[in-house]
Formats: C-alpha cells, structure tokens, sequence
C-alpha cells in the first residue's frame, strides 16, 4: 500500500504548477479539461513517483488566507538531500519573494528542516 497521489484546490492553476515545476523539480503532466463541469487539473510528478493533484474549479470557494494550525493536511514535506540544499532552497526561495515560517534549523526530533509557504499558502518543510 502507498499514497497515489495528494491534491490541492488553487485559484491559480498555472502558478502553482511553475511553483512546483520550479522549485520542486516536478514534471507536470497535460493539463486535463472538462468543460461541463469547468474544472482544470494537472498531475505533478517526482522523480520518487510520488505525484500532487493541483485543481481548479470556478465554484470553489478560497480557504483561509493566513497559515493556521488545523486537524487534517498540515504540510508537504521534500527531502532536498543534505543540510546545503536546505539553506540554498530556503535562501532562493527567500529570494524570490516566498515566505519562510521557520528555519533552516536543527529540530528536537533530529530533522534539518524549513519551513516555507507556496504562493497558495500551503505549507512546505524543506528537510534533508
């Protein structure tokens, strides 16, 4: 058993993707359209095989604008594969305009780790 895939409601499709695409080296797949229902998508692959969902619908309505703690989805998390690629992410993230909640820091746990938003403000923890 494994996670097939995780999916996001956004407001702005093609800017997430580029986010992911970016950042995150995924490869989105063709952008699938159903006009009935006016509803877009694309799959996001890794090089892991894990994918991400990233959905948009004119009748959804938008979450909360601020980053809260709620019960359920808190955050993704990408292993970028040492300490120095979770300062550089982190850094060039910064950089380009991208909130940073936390780190790059040494948790209690034994993790490396940051904290930063996507342009939807979901959470994403940068590890090694």
């Amino acid at each position: 058993m494994h996670i097939e895939h995780i999916a996001f409601w956004t407001d702005q499709l093609e800017q997430l993707k580029v986010f992911y695409e970016t950042y995150f080296q995924a490869k989105a797949g063709t952008k699938y359209y159903n006009p009935s229902k006016h509803f877009e998508s694309y799959f996001l692959s890794f090089s892991t095989g894990a994918r991400l969902e990233l959905m948009y619908q004119t009748d959804i309505q938008d979450k909360h604008p601020e980053p809260k703690c709620n019960i359920g989805y808190t955050h993704l998390s990408f292993a970028s594969g040492s300490e120095q690629g979770v300062d550089e992410l982190t850094n060039r993230l910064h950089q380009d305009g991208f909130l940073v909640l936390n780190g790059p820091c040494h948790t209690g746990d034994g993790y490396y780790e940051s904290v930063v938003l996507d342009p939807d403000g979901n959470q994403i923890e940068i590890t090694v």
